[in-house]
């Protein structure tokens, strides 16, 4: 399962959590709470337990990897002093406390209001940083012991020139009775 899938199954497992103002488990959060749970769960951190709030945002995202700006494709949360709501790297936008408590969709972390912005980039992250999540292994088939060998692969060599045939040398046909010879051709001194 990719970091993506991860946040995206995190989400939906917490959409429907009611609103509580300072909440930090299943049964309410607030917008940071919400913030913190994602932010926790895409860096390795156990989703509930080690919140942040609007106010202590910025350092609690640097400690997490989190850089300035945004980012296509990365994880991007953008706050002000009262609010604060998440973009998945799909661009799903997620939030709590708009009319509610976590629910997808809404603005997410491009609204207008916030005037600050941190991403964490996707490929910086790997499934093994996601506690509970296997990390993919590579399928690898085993040929049958009876079986024959597969064949090799072609010969990437080009195929050889055609071969040239000099043309057939013109038909010499004796000349009629009675006709006078053509004259010798020269021979060279």
């Amino acid at each position: 399962m990719s970091v993506v899938l991860a946040l995206a199954a995190f989400v939906n497992q917490v959409s429907g959590t009611p609103y509580v103002l300072g909440g930090d488990s299943p049964s309410g959060t607030d917008c940071s709470g919400l913030a913190s749970w994602v932010a926790n769960v895409a860096t390795g951190r156990p989703a509930f337990g080690d919140r942040f709030h609007t106010g202590n945002q910025e350092a609690a995202l640097l400690a997490r990897g989190f850089k300035y700006g945004t980012a296509p494709g990365a994880l991007v949360i953008g706050w002000n002093s009262t609010h604060t709501a998440v973009t998945l790297p799909d661009g799903t936008p997620v939030s709590a406390g708009e009319g509610g408590g976590v629910k997808i969709g809404g603005g997410g972390a491009f609204q207008p209001q916030f005037t600050k912005h941190m991403y964490l980039p996707i490929e910086e992250l790997g499934p093994e940083q996601i506690p509970g999540l296997e990390p993919e292994l590579p399928v690898i088939q085993l040929a049958d012991a009876g079986a024959a060998p597969p064949p090799p692969p072609p010969e990437l060599t080009p195929p050889p020139p055609p071969e040239l045939t000099p043309p057939p040398p013109p038909e010499l046909t004796p000349p009629p009775p009675g006709a006078p010879l053509p004259p010798p051709p020269p021979v060279g001194i």
